[in-house]
């Protein structure tokens, strides 16, 4: 449950300095330096100690005062890269687009970006780059600690603590849209969502999340917008759909990306499926999205090799089904709709092989899974992606697909002993040998003799 944020600031005694920001001092709030991971406070209380300002900023901040536990710790600086690596021995610059740090504590990394500025100055190699519709490809100019919450994303994503005061700096009124429980994009949402349409992606992503609205303003140019996803690179695009289904609130983000017809351009070929809200694709992905959900909860793995498998499933059994009315055998029909469906794909999100591969065993070891009679229903349980696929089979019958039995068969069959098993696989054998009932040929009339011989 979301903490309600008013608690924790006495808002009467917090000040506003002459550049802004509302500042939040010792006591005033519910941080203290205790909370904060020790690797990032030291990253901040090392570059403080060298003369540059030096923040906690971000994500964990949001969460920590909402009660939930961060995943990272993400420090923001005055400092340039070139003087953030030489102040720690074991980091590194990385980035073209956007130069961050890498420090790394053990087996810790702390991300350190430098305050960005919107200043579109072209006298620097670092200058701030854009396409002809606006999209960024380099934004490394660098600016004050207010230039930078003002060309941050979102308005909870855009808050500043300091451990050494134990302060809050908010530049964005982003603690009065927590209190709302209301996402809202800084700046202009048209030119932002131009500059990085990534950012339509985190708008429904942090939604679904934290469980808030999105401001009008903010939701108002998504759909018109969401064209903008196919200039993002597919490799970046595929990062983004794994935080997108795989936080444990895939099921929220997947109904949001609909409502702004932003899945249209995360999955094209299933995107026309979803119009029939009632469907059989609808009801498969929305039940994938759930027990993904129910996994990630209960701490237990998953893979977007299962994800994909499933979101393209409806896509792959039409073409197949296609494929059959042309004359070929079923088999055949779903390997070569895979292999198109996957190949259609792979220039949206570029789904690498690691998980391509474990996708179409997945789909192939539908078919075998009827197949179960004699000794192969022993093979099958052997075959290494035998538990993905019937766990694959179970979720399509969840749907509301009709498989004659199947779940429930394989389920059966992994609980018995050897015995029973063998005594299953030999009664589907002898169903499948049991003598069907043949049509009767029709006699052909006997030629009759002719009178003149």
């Amino acid at each position: 449950m979301l903490k309600r944020i008013s608690k924790f600031f006495q808002r009467n005694n917090s000040s506003v300095s002459a550049s802004g920001p509302l500042v939040f001092g010792d006591g005033q709030h519910c941080l203290s330096p205790d909370m904060i991971n020790r690797d990032a406070y030291k990253v901040v209380d090392v570059l403080q100690k060298a003369g540059f300002e030096a923040y906690v900023v971000g994500g964990c901040v949001r969460d920590l005062l909402i009660g939930l536990k961060p995943k990272d710790f993400d420090v923001a600086t005055s400092a340039k890269p070139w003087e953030v690596k030489e102040l720690f021995r074991r980091s590194r610059i990385i980035g073209r687009r956007f130069q961050i740090v890498h420090v790394q504590f053990s087996r810790e990394i702390i991300e350190v970006t430098t305050f960005r500025s919107n200043s579109s100055q072209t006298t620097s190699k670092n200058r701030r780059q854009q396409t002809d519709s606006g999209m960024l490809t380099r934004d490394n100019v660098f600016g004050t600690v207010e230039e930078d919450a003002s060309r941050r994303d979102l308005t909870v994503n855009a808050l500043y603590y300091d451990p050494s005061t134990n302060s809050i700096h908010d530049f964005t009124n982003g603690i009065d849209d927590m209190d709302a429980k209301v996402i809202r994009i800084i700046g202009d949402p048209e030119t932002r969502f131009r500059e990085d349409p990534v950012r339509l992606l985190r708008v429904a992503r942090f939604a679904a999340k934290l469980g808030f609205s999105i401001e009008s303003a903010t939701a108002n140019p998504m759909k018109h917008r969401a064209a903008d996803l196919q200039q993002v690179s597919p490799p970046r695009l595929f990062d983004e759909t794994l935080k997108l289904f795989m936080s444990g609130q895939g099921l929220d983000t997947f109904k949001i990306l609909v409502e702004h017809g932003l899945f249209d351009y995360i999955v094209p070929q299933l995107g026309p499926m979803l119009n029939d809200r009632q469907g059989k694709a609808m009801k498969l992905a929305s039940q994938a999205l759930i027990n993904t959900d129910k996994r990630i909860q209960a701490s237990q793995r998953v893979t977007p090799a299962f994800i994909y498998a499933a979101l393209l499933w409806p896509a792959v059994q039409r073409l197949a089904s296609n494929f059959e009315k042309n004359g070929n055998s079923p088999p055949y029909a779903l390997s070569k709709a895979a292999g198109e469906i996957i190949l259609n794909q792979i220039p949206v999100t570029a789904i690498p092989k690691r998980f391509s591969i474990p996708m179409r065993e997945i789909w192939d070891l539908q078919l075998h899974l009827r197949r179960r009679g004699g000794n192969r229903a022993q093979r099958l349980v052997e075959h290494p992606r035998f538990r993905a696929a019937y766990d694959f089979v179970l979720l399509r019958e969840q749907a509301g697909e009709d498989l004659d039995g199947l779940g429930a068969w394989w389920t059966t069959y992994q609980e018995a002993n050897n015995e029973s098993r063998q005594t299953m696989a030999d009664d589907v054998m002898s169903t499948d040998r049991s003598p069907k009932k043949r049509r009767r040929r029709r006699n052909s009339p006997k030629p009759t003799a002719d009178p003149a011989q």
